[in-house]
């Protein structure tokens, strides 16, 4: 059987790009509404990228008529004449390329605001965008993959903006200026020549860059493949370390980057192509117009500084041209990942609010299921007519077998999900009618598996209530019951907790998910298997602080040991998606139902725990005789 990393990876087919609509999507950004600084700036900018083209053009000229002079061409017969106008020359010269130099830098200083502010607002709303997606999207998605998009994306825009205004767009002018020159001053064959080598060289560099495209999303497929891959290891360490799979990992790794490697090495041979035909045609281009003027001169139609003119403009539009090859291609790259970046935004967040929607009113935090259904899929139904009534300021526990659709009763009250049929209420508000935020104001969860930010104790129970005074996050410590073991650490609130907590133990980290809980002190509690993941010890502290939490607040508890809810007002039994039990602890064992046959089941299973650790206790360990 061939390991997980010998499979073969499906090959993704890619859509070709559509370039013109990426760049319509960022033009908003750099001509933004409101900010008449910004345009201005954009104005300036382009101001000092004509005035820097012209002057560039026009140096040239300026070195023709020194040479013109200094050969005896120029028309001057005095010696002191002939050498006061090459230094005036020489002059101009010398000042026209620092002003070319300058304005180019006065354009880049003045459009860098206007740059790096379209940088700042793609992102913050990319980032914005993911937190409005749906939780589907989040469990679809691929950390590093996402992350890796978004980064390329970033950065494509910020080589867009530098390269194709101030690379591109300069260069296009100057080639039209210097190809109206050599028509006026030369004739209409040195510009057809010119005309002709300029476009080859353009329509080559269009063709194959197009041509090895493909190699580069293939780099770009499995740069991305070999990161998630990496990225997925690393966050379950502790897993890969539970089952001694370090080496497969190494060889999944490892298939990806060689994968990868493959790539690259395609490539960088496809570019050695593009570079050496664009070698050719820039070559071929200049050898003719260097021909043709020549031959002017020798037929005295021309002067050397007019053979120097031609060759110095040549090189001029030939430079940034040779330059160009690599912009095109990183320009290419560029859109194609702005075009991923930008995918994500137009995203359609599949929960959203109505046009209508108002905020949550709370009063007492009434939660009624009515006839409510839901599926993931059309042919995967969860839930099944559904309904149940939590009055305000009472716990209703809901029980079953995995999978019995438990806890996506929490997600749909917390609006992760939209149903299928019924209302979902709170105060007998719609759920759907109200704004999603106000109603995750009002409803505190405790989850199963708790994360926590890589930050410190204090940052994560503030999370809660991020404007909390640090004697109200402390107070909050002491609620959850976790003051004690922070004041033992030696950097107490501020200890670091590491990548999702893992620096403290699973109670730990709950009774910290509890404060943060208490610290946002909401209406409705949502407890979903808090305890089910603990040890018998620890579960009986965490449930002495979860009851300091539900003090007063209408609570809702997905529960998997039914020791923990049997001072419950009311406990649901569901089974494959529908409630088939309901009533207290007591009226549910003298129905002898599920919940009867459930309770017995853990019951026999936690004496068998006890009498396996009083024997563990009563066994006296053997000692040597001396």
């Amino acid at each position: 059987m061939r390991s997980l990393a010998q499979e073969p990876e499906k090959n993704d087919p890619e859509k070709e790009e559509n370039h013109w609509q990426t760049i319509r999507t960022l033009l908003p950004y750099l001509w933004p509404e409101g900010r008449g600084d910004l345009k201005t700036r954009v104005v300036l900018a382009l101001v000092f990228l004509v005035a820097a083209k012209l002057i560039s053009v026009y140096v040239p000229f300026l070195l023709k008529d020194a040479i013109n002079i200094l050969s005896g061409e120029g028309g001057a017969t005095t010696g002191n004449a002939a050498i006061a106008l090459p230094l005036g020359l020489i002059l101009a010269y010398g000042i026209a390329r620092v002003l070319s130099l300058v304005f180019g830098e006065f354009r880049d200083a003045i459009f860098v605001r206007v740059g790096q502010n379209a940088l700042r607002t793609v992102a913050l709303r990319t980032f914005r965008h993911l937190h409005t997606l749906s939780l589907r999207f989040h469990l679809d998605r691929k950390t590093g993959g996402l992350s890796r998009i978004i980064e390329r994306g970033v950065k494509g825009i910020d080589f867009l903006l530098r390269f194709m205004l101030f690379n591109i767009l300069p260069t296009l002018l100057e080639l039209v200026l210097i190809s109206a020159i050599f028509w006026i001053k030369f004739g209409f064959l040195y510009a057809l020549v010119t005309f002709v080598s300029l476009g080859g060289y353009i329509y080559f560099t269009i063709a194959v860059t197009e041509w090895r495209l493909k190699y580069r999303r293939e780099m770009n497929k499995h740069d991305t493949r070999a990161n998630t891959k990496a990225i997925d290891s690393l966050l379950n360490y502790e897993t890969v370390k539970y089952f001694n799979n370090e080496q497969h990992e190494a060889r999944r790794y490892d298939v990806a980057l060689e994968r990868y490697e493959d790539a690259s090495v395609r490539s960088q041979l496809s570019l050695t192509l593009l570079n050496v035909g664009q070698g050719m045609i820039i070559s071929v281009g200049l050898v003719i117009v260097l021909i043709l003027a020549g031959r002017g001169v020798v037929d005295g139609r021309l002067t050397i500084g007019d053979f120097v003119l031609v060759n110095t403009l040549l090189i001029q539009i030939y430079q940034p041209l040779n330059f160009l090859g690599f912009v095109y291609r990183e320009i290419k790259q560029s859109l194609v990942d702005m075009e991923k970046m930008f995918s994500i935004i137009s995203e359609n967040a599949e929960i959203q609010d109505s046009p209508d929607a108002k905020d949550l009113i709370v009063k007492g935090g009434e939660v009624v299921f009515d006839h409510v259904s839901f599926h993931y899929a059309q042919n995967r139904t969860i839930l099944k007519d559904v309904s149940f009534r939590v009055p305000a300021g009472s716990m209703t526990a809901i029980v079953g077998s995995s999978g019995a659709g438990k806890s996506t009763i929490s997600r749909i009250l917390f609006r992760f999900y939209d149903i299928a049929a019924g209302t979902v209420t709170i105060d007998g508000q719609d759920i759907r009618q109200v704004t999603q935020t106000s109603v995750r104001r009002h409803i505190g969860v405790v989850p199963q598996d708790t994360v926590l930010f890589n930050d410190t104790i204090r940052y994560n129970i503030r999370y809660g209530n991020p404007d909390a005074s640090d004697e109200q996050v402390e107070e909050a410590a002491r609620l959850a019951r976790i003051d004690k073991f922070i004041e033992t650490l030696p950097e107490g609130y501020d200890t670091e907790v590491g990548e999702r907590g893992l620096k403290l133990s699973g109670g730990e980290k709950q009774r910290v998910a509890i404060a943060r809980t208490i610290l946002k002190n909401p209406s409705i509690l949502l407890l979903d298997e808090a305890t089910s993941a603990l040890d018998s010890h620890t579960e009986r502290d965490i449930q002495a602080a979860l009851k300091t939490v539900a003090k007063d607040r209408t609570t809702l508890v997905i529960a998997h040991r039914l020791s923990t809810i049997i001072d419950a007002d009311e406990i649901l039994v569901m089974e494959a998606g529908q409630i088939v039990e309901r009533g207290r602890h007591a009226e549910l064992l003298a129905k002898q139902g599920l919940y009867y046959s459930m309770w017995q089941k853990q019951q026999e299973a936690s004496e068998a725990r006890e009498k396996l650790a009083a024997l563990e206790e009563s066994v006296i360990p053997e000692t040597e005789s001396i």
